[in-house]
């Protein structure tokens, strides 16, 4: 690639020596074969990189950390734009308003947040990325009272197809600005984003864990609690099968368990009282406690370094009676699987299409989440845990929502959205990148024909 002195970061090439370090995903199961990676120092950078690209007939894959990287698929034809450099932080304590780059991580907000007593929506793992997060909708441990974290987005820097740098927010770039909050990078590769912060330092949360033959019981209780907890309780029912590994805590290393999980934003007491009909089947571990803010990506126990991993997702419209059981038949302790982990998140409350209001996605139109992996050392493992995986969502095909959250499926997928939304992304994605340079882990087909008013880059 030829840059003519343009670039301050770094091209790395096939035949460079560190070439396989600087392609590799955080999901390392997944082998990434681009062209070339660049390591972006600035938004200057991915603009070069941009137009370098289009020179050369080559497509861009913005990628910051390489989770949920699977579903790039083939990058052949594609440059790896790696925006880790992109570390920006800057947290306004007077218009609770954090800007951040695109290389910045969730541990490393919530660190600078916290120091002006604030939070965000983050998610439950420390090292995800920020933005790319953020841009396939978000659902954190707020998820149910505050909606998702793309409804509170206030602004993007992004480059475009082009290579021009623009601002998008509710004035400029509108329909761009409406397609990044919960379409995902479809159209416009982010550099910055600029979103909300909210007072909170402190949250009663944690974790209650009984022996696995216990999960009929356990879920089924789960299940009618979560329907009249209000909105400030976020909670996920889970099957855990877990190795002996040293960065577990010891009481749950090598054990084959089901785990109920919660943030509760509310007092102590209340919380308690909340809690009592869970406590009363007498769990074998009880974490549930003061908690800080900055301290809840240790709640989920997500490994705080890249693993070979795959999984999946689906959102369910409802979990009656019949779908826990086709569940529980599934991952039960009868069940030989090679899955570490499978979990229903309770959805709903601020959840709900509307509640908030926001962009493409604001809001879930599905009750619970469905997410499950599984530890893939090699290919053979790789093609067990997608074989499990697809049993799993055929078992609860009856109660799939007619809807999807991006952030949850790691396998190709394009029916996420209702179809006046899936019009109108394919519209905007038409007006911004009609040549499809950028190659999103989700892609949006570029639509041919007119589907909306969509207003095009400025010039």
């Amino acid at each position: 690639m030829d840059f003519t002195g343009e670039l301050h970061g770094r091209l790395v090439l096939p035949h460079d020596p560190d070439w396989h370090t600087a392609r590799m995903a955080w999901q390392l199961a997944v082998d990434q074969q681009p062209a070339a990676v660049v390591f972006a120092a600035s938004a200057q950078d991915v603009s070069a990189t941009v137009l370098a690209a289009v020179q050369m007939g080559l497509r861009v894959a913005p990628q910051g950390t390489g989770h949920n990287a699977a579903p790039l698929g083939p990058l052949d034809r594609t440059v790896l734009l790696r925006t880790d450099r992109l570390d920006e932080i800057s947290v306004n304590p007077l218009t609770r308003i954090a800007r951040v780059g695109a290389g910045v991580r969730w541990l490393e907000l919530t660190d600078a947040a916290s120091k002006y007593g604030l939070m965000a929506l983050a998610g439950s793992a420390a090292d995800v990325g920020v933005v790319g997060y953020t841009l396939g909708g978000g659902v954190s441990w707020f998820a149910r009272s505050h909606g998702l974290a793309a409804n509170q987005v206030v602004a993007a820097d992004v480059v475009l197809a082009d290579g021009t740098l623009v601002r998008a927010d509710a004035h400029h770039h509108p329909d761009l600005f409406w397609a990044l909050r919960g379409g995902g990078g479809i159209a416009g590769i982010v550099t910055a984003l600029e979103f909300r912060l909210f007072p909170m330092t402190e949250v009663q949360a944690g974790l209650l864990a009984w022996p696995i033959e216990q999960a009929p019981t356990v879920l089924s209780a789960w299940r009618r609690w979560v329907d009249d907890v209000p909105d400030q309780v976020t909670s996920v029912g889970r099957m855990l099968r877990l190795p002996p590994l040293p960065d577990l805590p010891e009481p749950l290393r090598g054990r084959s368990l089901v785990a109920i999980e919660a943030v509760c934003d509310l007092p102590a007491p209340q919380t308690d009282t909340l809690l009592s009909p869970l406590r009363a089947l007498a769990p074998e571990l009880d974490t549930f406690g003061p908690t800080a803010v900055g301290d809840l990506h240790l709640l989920h126990m997500d490994p705080p370094y890249p693993v070979p991993a795959a999984g999946d997702g689906m959102l369910l419209s409802g979990l009656p009676s019949g779908a826990l059981a086709a569940f529980l038949g599934m991952t039960g302790a009868g069940r030989d699987l090679p899955l570490l982990s499978v979990e229903l998140r309770h959805l709903g409350g601020a959840l709900r299409p509307g509640v908030v209001g926001g962009g493409a996605v604001d809001g879930l139109d599905a009750e619970f989440a469905l997410f499950a992996a599984g530890i893939t050392p090699d290919a053979a493992s790789v093609v067990a845990v997608h074989a499990v995986l697809d049993e799993l969502r055929m078992a609860l095909s009856p109660w799939e929502a007619a809807t999807g959250y991006r952030n949850f499926v790691e396998r190709s997928r394009e029916d996420f959205d209702p179809p006046q939304v899936a019009a109108r992304l394919r519209a905007v994605k038409a007006a911004y990148d009609p040549g499809d340079l950028i190659h999103a882990n989700h892609p949006v087909r570029v639509s041919r024909g007119n589907e909306g008013p969509v207003r095009g880059p400025a010039r």
